[in-house]
């Protein structure tokens, strides 16, 4: 028991004296200077139905954005397919697909691919500023590869390496980025849980490609010369996590061993080093493992001068998961419900299937 304790101690001060170094918490006044923001964006229908409020209670696959130490809770296999309409009217898809395996006695290894559609757009030039000459479209790509290990029965952790790609037909930037989580569960029955994690930490980014240069005459000699624009690097929006949750199980069955009825409460700290900070709580009702209801809220102070936010995604949200068990090793699919107010637009809708074997 002591060396769980020193591990978790230990990890959880190198993470925090980590962050101290590479991120400036709550700076609004850094607002808009990070890119690859797709980044913040939750792909996964049931855990963005809290609000993101279960860093230390989530499970499972889509762990792999809020916490990637809950992916070492997969023991055998689990698929997973999201699709999300981002921002609604604002004509925006996500796609995300997602794999986890669990290896050896305690390592779970896992995949996940996410994709944003942002449909067909009309080419323009200072010439022809209302199009007419062809469209292209956007494509923005991460990929991300984890693994995460129980290093006890209360300690999990892990870590996520992920890809990012961002192009058009003429201009791409790539870069790389690290998530890493830990999570400690405890009480009598395994209810009382912690968890912390850091995303997106990497190295800067910059776009490059022919669209970076232009044509122009000079004066003087009337001579046509290919110009390159200098391209400014961005940074990666780097935040740190922490929260906690509780479960209570109101109910048992006859043989005392599966908890019927559970209701568990969460919490999150976002220290985000681009914009403001934000507080997020969620609930959720679970009837044994068939049927989950969730409800979350995204708090974030306002400015002072306008009484406005810095970001869409704060307010009330909602979700709801079934599972059914099917075939001989008691398989389950289920499916995901999530619904998102956003402070523009009409909300985020993410629905989702689910299988582990």
């Amino acid at each position: 028991m002591k060396t769980q304790f020193a591990y978790l101690f230990s990890s959880v001060v190198g993470l925090i004296l980590f962050v101290s170094e590479t991120t400036q918490a709550g700076n609004k006044d850094r607002s808009g200077q990070a890119g690859a923001t797709e980044l913040l964006i939750n792909p996964w229908a049931r855990s963005s139905g809290w609000a993101g409020a279960n860093t230390a209670s989530i499970k499972g696959l889509e762990a792999s954005f809020l916490n990637v130490a809950g992916t070492a809770f997969t023991r055998k296999t689990e698929l997973l397919f999201t699709n999300t309409n981002w921002l609604s009217g604002s004509g925006i898809k996500l796609n995300a697909f997602g794999l986890t395996q669990g290896v050896g006695e305690t390592g779970t290894l896992g995949f996940s691919i996410v994709s944003m559609n942002f449909g067909n757009m009309d080419i323009t030039t200072n010439n022809l500023p209302e199009g007419g000459i062809g469209t292209f479209s956007p494509s923005f790509v991460n990929i991300g590869v984890s693994y995460a290990k129980g290093f006890s029965d209360n300690i999990f952790g892990g870590f996520n390496l992920k890809v990012i790609s961002e192009s058009i037909s003429d201009v791409k930037a790539r870069g790389v980025a690290l998530d890493a989580g830990i999570q400690y569960v405890t009480g009598k029955d395994n209810n009382i849980k912690f968890g912390i994690s850091l995303k997106n930490i990497g190295p800067k980014m910059k776009y490059s490609g022919d669209g970076v240069s232009f044509k122009g005459t000079v004066i003087a000699t009337g001579t046509n010369m290919t110009v390159d624009q200098r391209v400014t690097d961005f940074e990666l929006p780097s935040l740190f996590n922490i929260g906690g949750a509780y479960d209570f199980y109101l109910a048992k069955d006859s043989t005392a061993t599966i908890q019927t009825h559970r209701l568990t409460l969460a919490a999150n700290f976002v220290s985000n080093s681009f914009t403001n900070d934000q507080f997020k709580l969620g609930i959720e009702y679970g009837f044994k493992s068939f049927f989950m209801l969730r409800t979350g809220y995204a708090f974030e102070k306002k400015n002072s001068i306008n009484n406005t936010t810095l970001t869409a995604l704060r307010g009330p949200t909602a979700g709801f998961t079934f599972e059914v068990p099917f075939g001989k090793n008691k398989s389950i699919f289920g499916l995901d419900y999530s619904y998102a107010a956003t402070h523009s637009f009409q909300g985020i809708h993410s629905i989702g299937a689910r299988i582990n074997l």
